[in-house]
């Protein structure tokens, strides 16, 4: 079966190997992009594929599911690894289903890793990651991870409609798209089927973008659609609102389209409950919410009785966002500054008893995270959108005492590679 073939329903047992194609000989000693070669697929690996060793040499695959036996394409050669994609499947998993985008392929958009994954295999997909990822980077032993026993929730609503917020990469011809894989292809895809259905991407790769780098849609609670064009020059308002509105965390926000927020529809209350669960906020303690963005996190602990809260956010239209929108909540303290900075220079208020730690995908770092620790609290949630990002500054809460309590994995990104974690770190 070539990969992209639109026959439903196939499953291992009807994959026969070819001994035309599994007589291929090995790799060569000098690969090249564009050379084929019979794989038998391994565990998945951090980054959406898959990896396989040929003759002493990794390569991470594309489009495949572990134990398959694929004929893959070399897309790149490097020092210490290749990267290929799965062309052809010889002997297919049980969990593989035919993609529902015809642009889930080879060569296609490169936005969805997993959509030939069913939904128990993408989850087991990514308990898989998130777990090799802590072993190899968090220092934890196997038994460690197992005993915290990771599993990967669903959100309601399914795979396909979520994404709320899309951005359009334009080619130097004014012609918007997706983008392939490691590349600065742009693909003019007329739909996206992991899209709210209220953006139209049909509408914004028919017309040229002559003078956009981007082209941004963002879709409210509300189901208003605002379409914003991005260059160097500036960013100006196509179509739609100028404040997007979402409601979360039992209230109603008003936000810039550029605020960020998270893409599933189900995610910013997801991720609100787990926080406070494993937190367990009680009234009269003190709080910091860490990279707060437009005070998510900050209004769910105000609300529990926690005062005062600080937030502490670098961009300005977030921190304005987090003002107006938090403005019934005189508890909460919103500061415009960068959270390392804030902490280094002990401008926080001390002593803190819960902090909400939510980086960006690079992960909060060593300075960050020892500046948590010297604050004393009683209790951390760590927000995390990287595995590999979340593991790392794992290590550095472990070397200093503190353990990983409570991990919960959120799945927010359907037919993607990524995830959304929440671990609870309480000093030993």
């Amino acid at each position: 079966m070539s990969i992209g073939d639109d026959t439903p329903g196939e499953s291992a047992s009807k994959f026969m190997i070819d001994p035309a194609v599994g007589a291929q000989p090995a790799l060569g000693d000098q690969p090249v992009v564009g050379e084929r070669i019979t794989l038998s697929v391994g565990a998945p690996a951090h980054g959406g594929h898959c990896i396989s060793r040929v003759d002493g040499r990794v390569i991470f695959v594309r489009h495949a599911l572990p134990g398959e036996q694929v004929v893959a394409e070399i897309t790149e050669v490097r020092r210490g690894y290749l990267r290929a994609d799965a062309v052809e499947v010889l002997i297919g998993s049980a969990e593989r289903v035919t993609p529902p985008c015809p642009y889930a392929h080879p060569g296609g958009c490169g936005g969805c890793d997993l959509q030939h994954a069913s939904q128990a295999a993408q989850l087991d997909w990514k308990a898989a990651v998130v777990a090799e990822q802590l072993q190899r980077l968090g220092g934890l032993t196997e038994s460690e991870v197992a005993a915290i026993g990771l599993d990967i929730a669903p959100l309601p609503g399914g795979l396909l409609g979520w994404r709320t917020r899309l951005r359009l990469a334009v080619d130097n011809d004014g012609q918007a798209g997706l983008m392939a894989h490691r590349s600065h292809e742009v693909v003019p895809v007329d739909r996206c089927r992991i899209s709210h259905p209220h953006i139209q991407l049909r509408q914004l790769t028919a017309q040229p973008w002559p003078d956009a780098g981007e082209v941004a849609a963002t879709a409210g609670a509300t189901g208003e659609v605002t379409v914003r064009s991005i260059s160097p020059a500036g960013t100006s308002l196509v179509s739609g609102p100028e404040q997007i509105t979402e409601t979360a965390a039992g209230r109603r926000w008003e936000l810039p389209p550029e605020v960020f927020w998270q893409g599933h529809p189900a995610a910013a209350d997801a991720l609100v409950a787990t926080v406070q669960e494993l937190l367990a906020p009680q009234p009269g303690e003190s709080g910091w919410d860490l990279y707060g963005g437009a005070g998510l996190f900050a209004a769910a602990l105000a609300e529990s009785g926690v005062a005062p809260v600080t937030l502490v956010e670098s961009h300005a239209a977030a921190v304005a966002a987090a003002g107006d929108n938090l403005s019934d909540l005189p508890q909460v303290t919103v500061r415009r500054d960068r959270v390392e900075r804030a902490l280094q220079r002990r401008q926080l208020p001390t002593p803190v008893d819960l902090v909400v730690l939510d980086p960006p995908r690079a992960g909060a770092g060593s300075a960050v995270t020892k500046a948590i620790m010297a604050a004393r609290p009683r209790a951390v949630a760590y927000v995390a959108c990287d595995p590999a990002a979340l593991a790392r500054d794992l290590r550095t809460f472990r070397e200093h005492g503190w353990r990983l309590a409570s991990l919960r994995g959120l799945d927010c990104f359907p037919m993607t590679h990524h995830i959304e974690l929440v671990a609870l770190l309480l000093p030993a």
